[in-house]
C-alpha cells in the first residue's frame, strides 16, 4: 500500500532527486529540458527550501513526491529567473516538482500527491494555487484542467527549450 506523507528532514535528497530524474526522463525525451530532468541534489534542497514537501511512499522507497509554499518575495530567484507576479501575489502557494515513478503511473498517486498539496495550501489559509509547465505539454495541461486549473498567463524561463503557461486553482476553504 502506499502512504503520502510529509518530507522529513530524514528522507535521502539522493533518492529524490533521482526519483524526479526519472519521473521527468520521459519529457526530456520530447525535448523538454524541465529543470527536475536533471537537477542536482543541491536544487533539490534549494527548490524544496521554504516549501512543505510530500512524498508517496512504497516498501520504503519513494515513489512519488510535490512541494508547495507560499509566495516568493519579488526578489527572489526562481531557479534562475525572477518569478512572475503571479508567483509573488500574496495569498498565493506555489505548486512544484510533482512526480510519479514511472513504474507507479496509473495507480492515482499524481492525485493524491495534489490533493495533500492542496489541502496543505487551504490549511495555511492560501486563496490560490499557481504552477507553471510546458505550453507543448497537452496531457500535463488538461491534467491540471481537469483539478479546476486555468491558464492565467505564460512565461519563457531562461535555458528552457519551451514556453510555459502559469496555472492558478482558486481554493475554498474547506
Amino acid at each position: 500500500m502506499v502512504a503520502i506523507r510529509a518530507l522529513t528532514a530524514d528522507d535521502c535528497m539522493h533518492a529524490l532527486t533521482a526519483l524526479l530524474h526519472m519521473s521527468y526522463a520521459s519529457l526530456a525525451e520530447q525535448g523538454w529540458n524541465f529543470t527536475a530532468v536533471d537537477q542536482t541534489e543541491q536544487v533539490t534542497r534549494d527548490r524544496l527550501a521554504g516549501a512543505q514537501g510530500f512524498v508517496a511512499e512504497l516498501d520504503g522507497r519513494l515513489v512519488g513526491t510535490v512541494a508547495v509554499r507560499g509566495p516568493k518575495p519579488p526578489d527572489e530567484a526562481y531557479i534562475a529567473d525572477p518569478p512572475p507576479p503571479l508567483y509573488t501575489t500574496p495569498g498565493t502557494a506555489i505548486l512544484s516538482q510533482l512526480a510519479v515513478h514511472p513504474d507507479c503511473r496509473g495507480l492515482g498517486l499524481g492525485e493524491r500527491l495534489m490533493d495533500a498539496a492542496e489541502a496543505w495550501a487551504r490549511e495555511q489559509g492560501f486563496a490560490q494555487l499557481a504552477l507553471d509547465t510546458a505550453e507543448p505539454a497537452v496531457a500535463l495541461r488538461r491534467r491540471y484542467e481537469r483539478r479546476g486549473y486555468v491558464t492565467v498567463g505564460g512565461v519563457q524561463w531562461q535555458g528552457k527549450t519551451y514556453a510555459s503557461v502559469l496555472m492558478s486553482k482558486a481554493l475554498v476553504p474547506c
